[in-house]
């Protein structure tokens, strides 16, 4: 099985090199795709500096997912987040993981946050609570088949919750995994100067309000405020 990893970025000059690097390590011959929403520093530069095929996609996660999946040749799509650190052994695990249950249309791994923090360790264990509900996300990294990515309609190019609204679909398909070792180790810098409580409480309310059919649009409004950018073909719903 032929792996295609797909990475959407927005200045990630610091990390992209590394994590280009440990993908190159563990797999030299996946396909690495750096789907770019218009970075300003050198993300472009270093991308391509070090193998890896770069996109230049309107700006959000879910615009440049869906067009580098749509660019894909791979067997097998990994979604992967820039500030992931990705531990050896991590794409043997997929590839075994989905070998041993053919039935498993794709899944994701457990996940950690790197941060040392009382809060990273309470999100470590939140995050294995939902995960055993069958609700994951993005930086846990999602792999998926080809075919079952196209059969559920894959990641829609939405301005938020694209991941949450690819999940459902796809645990709708069968029985995914969740790789349990090597954990996928993400970055709590998105938590840096805000409060645990106002942490949770704006998850729970974007959630409560995409279940009450309020656009992608508009709730990346809130939950990015200024800093959102409208992708050019994100549907208002």
């Amino acid at each position: 099985m032929r792996l295609s990893v797909i990475i959407p970025t927005l200045n990630e000059e610091s990390s992209i090199g590394g994590l280009i690097g440990a993908l190159q390590a563990q797999d030299p011959g996946c396909e690495i795709i750096v789907s770019d929403g218009g970075s300003t520093d050198r993300t472009r530069e270093v991308s391509e500096a070090n193998g890896a095929r770069v996109l230049q996609c309107a700006p959000g996660r879910g615009q440049q997912a869906a067009a580098g999946a749509d660019t894909a040749t791979g067997d097998i799509l990994f979604f992967c987040h820039a500030d992931t650190a990705l531990p050896d052994g991590a794409l043997d695990a997929v590839c075994v993981a989905l070998e041993e249950k053919p039935e498993a249309p794709g899944g994701n791994f457990r996940l950690l946050f790197d941060g040392g923090t009382g809060f990273d360790d309470w999100l470590n264990g939140f995050y294995a609570w939902i995960r055993s509900h069958g609700v994951y996300y993005g930086d846990s990294g999602i792999f998926v088949r080809r075919e079952a990515y196209i059969s559920t309609g894959g990641i829609r190019p939405i301005a938020l919750m694209e991941d949450y609204d690819f999940v459902r679909r796809l645990e709708r398909t069968g029985p995914t995994v969740c790789i349990g070792e090597p954990p996928l180790i993400t970055s709590s810098r998105k938590f840096h100067g805000r409060h645990p409580v106002g942490i949770v409480c704006g998850w729970l309310w974007i959630h409560a309000l995409w279940h009450l059919g309020v656009s992608p649009d508009r709730l990346a409004r809130i939950y990015y405020g200024r800093k959102f950018r409208k992708p050019v073909s994100s549907p208002e719903s």
